[in-house]
């Protein structure tokens, strides 16, 4: 009889322990896709790594609300792209793009531009061919145009008080497009 119970009490034992290993991996590999999710959720909202040297200061010196693009054309690597602060205001910040870190915006250097600049009553409204962006968001178009030198295609739009503009030096709409929703959509 003691045998018999002992034998229900290890069977017991042993269904609990193959219960509990499978409840801890359960829980390990929720835990692990929890922090994964954590993570790309980090890198989305996470501007493209071109700004990491320049965000202190500019975080330091506007109090408008930053926004900055998570995609950036012909940043594949091949050439590497420098982002610097051309303006830092409390109401404005401009930042030029190009393929030098002394770049100072002359032609052989310059990618584009991205600014930023809380809107008043002065400033201007916006013009071009209007373009559908994300959050129902509508932005203004201005393409390129060439004659020494060819200038900024820009997208331009506002959101919650400021004025957000992205350029680049004979830029396409899709590529403004792309890279106008990757700021939006943080």
């Amino acid at each position: 009889m003691m045998i018999l119970s002992f034998r229900n009490i290890s069977a017991v034992c042993v269904v609990f322990l193959l219960a509990s290993a499978s409840s801890f991996h359960k829980s390990a590999i929720a835990n692990t896709n929890n922090q994964l999710q954590l993570i790309a959720q980090q890198s989305k909202t996470q501007p493209h790594p071109v700004f990491k040297s320049i965000l202190p200061k500019l975080k330091q010196k506007t109090q408008i609300r930053i926004l900055l693009p998570k995609f950036i054309p012909e940043s594949d690597g091949e050439n590497p792209i420098y982002a610097i602060i051309e303006t830092a205001t409390q109401k404005r910040y401009d930042i030029l793009l190009g393929f030098s870190p002394a770049c100072t915006g002359g032609t052989a250097c310059r990618l584009g531009v991205l600014s930023a600049e809380a809107v008043t009553r002065k400033t201007p409204r916006l013009i071009g061919k209007r373009v559908s962006l994300a959050k129902s968001i509508t932005g203004y178009f201005v393409d390129f145009t060439c004659g020494a030198n060819c200038s900024d295609a820009t997208l331009t739009w506002r959101q919650q008080g400021v004025q957000y503009t992205v350029g680049l030096k004979a830029g396409d709409r899709t590529s403004l497009v792309k890279m106008a929703n990757s700021t939006i959509n943080p």
